[in-house]
């Protein structure tokens, strides 16, 4: 067959699927946005983004659909040059729904079967929006937003032939009407590859080395945000210094925004070390920023306890992937992360915002690594090996999700 996938910043979700179902004979495209700075080995074509981006002041409500739109009128454009200059026409598009870039190609290519990765339905209550009303408050006229942002997201799966979603969870955000098109597959993660390692070691950057087994507390986000729980991680780390002297924290995660709002000023690191300051002890917690890949495996590989918090949204790949490598970790007791870590048997879950309990949890781990070892460790790579796989588990389902419904 021939093969089209779609992403602003591909390969994303596809990075192992798309080169399967190349050694698998089908003739793969990518088409993703001019700015992307992924490599793959599929033969890739790239659309410009839609310049400048529209005003709130004259689109309203509709400014994400009208950013959606405008996205999918490029890659729409993007993809009559696929087919008029070079004769590409798919017999399967498969595209991530988030950015609108699906919306037009059934006018370009009717006779493909369309396909997206459906991966979180925004809704205006029960979900991220209002979880945390510190950053995220939530009132009637905040909702009427939220309802506006969900337009491109229905439309894209009305339109699909079909729908994957990584988590039972994440597809359940999608409204009723709109489930039974979901199949459910995670991307996937390489057990082999992401494994224990008792002889890793790291050095950091003043100087001091790490080593597997040593009270090592991590945690991990893309950016240091809310929606991370950053805040209630670095609440809790006062107590867990004072009551463990040796401990090193190290912190990997940028200072962007990922979600939710910006602060008001600077990162939301230097806002929640001001409300900390004098209270934790900088010398022992090392903020590494973004880390190559991997130096974040070998410091999950040495950590004694890893923290994972999220408000309830997408399931981050940092935790599976933390538990593959048979990490300790207490994690957040939120809806996305319940499908994973059954309490006191893969892991510990604490209430996101019990940052005492947080201190608790996390002081317990440190000081008793013998108690978590054999037990919450073991069970944690094996629950993912198990059940997420990358190519004994979630690659053939993804191939047979291509195919099969192609």
């Amino acid at each position: 067959m021939q093969i089209l996938f779609v992403h602003q910043n591909f390969p994303g979700q596809f990075k192992h699927l798309a080169p399967a179902l190349v050694a698998r004979g089908h003739e793969v495209v990518a088409l993703t946005a001019e700015k992307n700075a992924q490599t793959s080995a599929i033969q890739t074509y790239r659309y410009p983004m839609p310049d400048p981006a529209p005003d709130p002041r004259v689109s309203r409500l509709g400014t994400t659909y009208t950013a959606m739109t405008d996205r999918a009128h490029r890659v729409g454009r993007a993809a009559v040059q696929l087919r008029d200059k070079l004769g590409f026409v798919p017999d399967v598009i498969f595209g991530h729904s988030g950015w609108g870039e699906t919306l037009f190609l059934r006018e370009v290519w009717p006779e493909a079967r369309l396909l997206i990765y459906a991966e979180f339905y925004y809704a205006t209550r029960g979900l991220d929006v209002g979880f945390d009303p510190e950053f995220s408050p939530q009132d009637t006229f905040s909702g009427f937003a939220v309802a506006a942002r969900q337009a491109h997201l229905a439309l894209a799966m009305v339109q699909a032939d079909a729908a994957l979603s990584p988590t039972e969870w994440q597809a359940d955000t999608f409204p009723a009407c709109l489930r039974d098109k979901i199949t459910i597959t995670h991307d996937g993660v390489d057990t082999t590859a992401l494994a224990p390692d008792p002889a890793a070691q790291f050095s950091l950057p003043n100087g001091r080395s790490l080593r597997a087994g040593e009270e090592v507390l991590t945690y991990v986000a893309r950016n240091l945000e809310p929606y991370r729980g950053t805040h209630i991680f670095l609440r809790a780390l006062p107590e867990v210094l004072a009551a463990r002297p040796d401990a090193q924290v190290v912190i990997i995660g940028g200072d962007g925004v990922s979600y939710g709002a910006a602060p008001p000023q600077g990162s939301w690191r230097e806002v929640f070390l001001r409300e900390l300051a004098g209270r934790i002890d900088l010398s022992r917690v090392h903020f590494l920023g973004r880390v190559p890949y991997a130096d974040y495996q070998r410091l999950i590989q040495i950590g004694r306890a890893h923290a994972y918090l999220t408000v309830p949204f997408v399931l981050s790949w940092s935790l599976l992937e933390a538990m593959a490598m048979g990490a300790n970790v207490i994690a957040s007791r939120t809806g996305p992360v319940e499908e994973v870590i059954t309490d006191g048997v893969n892991g510990r879950l604490v209430d996101f915002f019990d940052v005492e309990g947080w201190s608790e949890a996390l002081i317990d781990a440190l000081a008793r690594p013998e108690a978590h070892a054999a037990g919450l460790r073991r069970a944690a790579r094996a629950s993912i090996v198990a059940n997420y796989d990358l190519q004994t588990v979630c690659l053939p389902r993804l191939i047979r999700f291509v195919e099969g419904v192609a």
